[in-house]
């Protein structure tokens, strides 16, 4: 035992317990009933393993089904679909019918799968739910199931309260969003159960707060759409040949060369209406020429150099503003005393929303200006759609409440430079906003990385937002 927690034996019995207690790091104790229960449904659904290899989202959809229908919803109210082909991919789907039925449903959207995570190159039990030094550390813990968790703990408070909604408040915790080339719940229920989604719009993981350094809270962001991903081959051969008689025709040079004209071009800028204003809703935080040249890109008066110092100091705002193509993966040659007859490289791309994919391909094309460098689509396009309104219906509510929890922080909307199954939504014609509530450390928090976490407090605050922010959706005129 470390000298820190060496209990004296002279003590009694309970005495060394208190010790000991003592000694222990402190958790912050729920503030309420209703917060434990919280806190005991986001434990459950945390150490219920949702990932590919061993874990199963029929499960969790299961127990958060029993989670609502213990808290007096029909059995049939909720329900679990699960894919002949896929036992263990199950979403749960349903919904709170609200008193106007002609009024368009708002949709809670969030995935319970997580990515995978190996218990041996964590300091902690990925699974288990472990509070430490003012944090929940899980796999899961903010991606998305802190978002799956307040969405059926608002549901349980909603029908204690005996809330009746203007319009239906649909739920749809669903599977395969972090594998969704295996298979994506979305993607099937649009396609075989198109109904149990439609909805006037929806919200979803992807907006979230940021914090300083010391934990302040200085932005509320609000994803209002998101890039759209796709993958290029470039392919080159050449005759080979003995590496001691060299040519100049080397398919592994030729591909560098092509790599290194994509990797210097800059896509032309393309801000759209919510990149405009996340410049100027971001531009009292910063002073000077940052402070001037964020106005003038929000005030679309920006000049050349204007968005290349933005560019330049931050890879995140460069993404704002137009689309990015990088290397991601190369291979080639056949041996070490050879002259490659064979090279391969994959270029990841991540489109401005609005911008056609075939225009992008003739980009890079004529950036790699060689013949011989065969340019094609890796995989057939995702789906395509231009980013949601910023109407005030939406965003209102949301500035509302967020001036009442957080009084000064500036509600931010941002382009999601990632992937959600939000894209899947759009494509269908339902609006998507990325609204989490949750507050992010500067070091993103180990989402998808080791170690992930959540500080305590941005959790329940995250809780209580969307718990307001359904509930003023639902009455909503």
């Amino acid at each position: 035992m470390p000298n820190s927690l060496r209990i004296d034996r002279r003590l009694s019995p309970a005495l060394a317990l208190a010790a000991m207690l003592a000694a222990a790091p402190a958790q912050a104790a729920p503030a309420d009933a209703s917060q434990a229960r919280f806190r005991a449904l986001y434990q459950e659904l945390i150490e219920t393993d949702t990932s590919l290899s061993n874990g199963s989202c029929t499960l969790a959809a299961e127990r958060m089904k029993a989670r609502l229908v213990a808290a007096g919803y029909a059995p049939d109210q909720f329900r679990i679909v699960v894919p002949p082909q896929f036992a263990k991919q199950g979403s749960l789907v349903g919904e709170i019918i609200g008193s106007d039925a002609r009024a368009p449903a708002v949709l809670l959207l969030a995935h319970i799968d997580v990515v995978e995570a190996k218990r041996s190159d964590w300091k902690r039990d990925p699974f288990k739910l472990v509070e430490e030094n003012g944090y929940f550390y899980a796999r899961g813990a903010i991606d998305d199931k802190a978002m799956a968790a307040s969405y059926v703990d608002a549901l349980v408070r909603y029908r204690e309260e005996g809330f009746k909604p203007r319009r239906a408040i649909k739920l749809a915790l669903t599977c395969g969003e972090e594998t969704d080339a295996h298979f994506d719940g979305v993607q099937y229920l649009l396609a075989h159960e198109p109904d149990t989604l439609k909805a006037g719009f929806a919200i979803n993981e992807g907006g979230k707060g940021t914090l300083d350094a010391a934990g302040k809270p200085i932005s509320f962001g609000v994803q209002t759409g998101e890039k759209i991903y796709q993958d290029f081959t470039l392919t080159t051969t050449a005759p080979g040949g003995h590496s001691a008689r060299p040519t100049d025709d080397n398919a592994i040079v030729r591909l560098g060369d092509a790599l290194s004209r994509i990797s210097h071009y800059k896509f032309p800028v393309d801000v759209t209406e919510g990149s405009k204003s996340f410049f100027t809703q971001s531009a009292p935080s910063f002073s000077g020429q940052t402070r001037d040249d964020m106005i003038a890109v929000g005030a679309g008066t920006a000049e050349a150099a204007t968005y290349a110092r933005i560019a330049g100091q931050s890879p995140y705002w460069n993404a704002f503003i137009r689309t990015t193509c990088i290397a991601t993966l190369i291979e080639g040659g056949h041996a070490s005393n050879a002259q490659p007859q064979h090279a391969q490289a994959n270029v990841n791309c991540r489109i401005m929303p609005g911008e056609k994919i075939p225009d992008i391909q003739l980009q890079l094309a004529e950036q790699i200006a060689d013949p011989k460098v065969e340019l094609k689509l890796a995989e057939a396009p995702g789906p395509q759609s231009p980013a949601p309104p910023l109407t005030p219906a939406i965003m209102k509510p949301i500035e509302k409440i967020a001036a009442e929890m957080w009084p000064g922080v500036p509600v931010v909307p941002i382009l999601s430079t990632g992937a959600t199954d939000g894209r899947f939504l759009m494509a269908a014609g339902i609006p998507t906003y990325g609204v989490s509530g949750v507050f992010v450390d500067p070091d993103g928090n180990g989402v998808h990385g080791l170690d992930e976490r959540v500080r305590v407090t941005s959790l329940y605050d995250a809780r209580e937002f969307l718990y307001r922010l359904i509930k003023t959706y639902g009455a909503a005129r």
